[in-house]
């Protein structure tokens, strides 16, 4: 580490650690050692994880922004809104949603991809929250879309049929 006021390298010790940020970074306060040449004037560094930014592809292909946590937040709480669905139980479908896209290691998400893994989160979570974000996102037009959607969530669920 480098001392801010007289410029030496390694020449300083930790005197004191502590994480913050609900353990995302960690504050060390320094201390630049006179025995070793150092000036002996404290200073504060922060570590955090250098996280890879990831730019979401918009669906015209050409545009291109970073992925923004409160969209996807926002998303899910919109299909969920009136459901019985607790803050927490968003909140960790939104980190599993982060953590997949983040463990690609890819710097580019398409869009797309992402409306999938909500609509796969959704479907875990609250079935009538999937079919209005599904009739949505994949621009139902007409009855038969919802019936069709009903169906496959029947099915995987092991129940009948709906008639036409």
């Amino acid at each position: 580490m480098k001392c801010p006021y007289c410029g030496l390298v390694d020449r300083d010790k930790v005197l004191d650690s502590r994480p913050i940020r609900e353990n995302l970074a960690i504050k060390r306060r320094r201390e630049c050692e006179e025995e070793r040449g150092g000036c002996g004037r404290r200073f504060t560094t922060f570590e955090t994880i250098e996280e890879l930014e990831v730019q979401v592809v918009k669906k015209d292909g050409t545009t291109r922004e970073p992925i923004d946590r409160n969209k996807v937040l926002r998303s899910l709480q919109i299909a969920l809104r009136k459901r019985p669905v607790s803050v927490d139980s968003i909140e960790t479908a939104v980190e599993e949603i982060e953590r997949t896209i983040i463990n690609r290691q890819d710097k580019e998400v398409d869009s797309r991809e992402i409306g999938e893994l909500l609509m796969e989160q959704l479907k875990g979570m609250d079935q009538v929250a999937y079919v209005r974000f599904a009739s949505v996102y994949r621009q139902f037009e007409d009855p038969t879309q919802f019936r069709d959607i009903v169906n496959m969530l029947r099915r995987q669920a092991g129940k009948v049929k709906i008639k036409d």
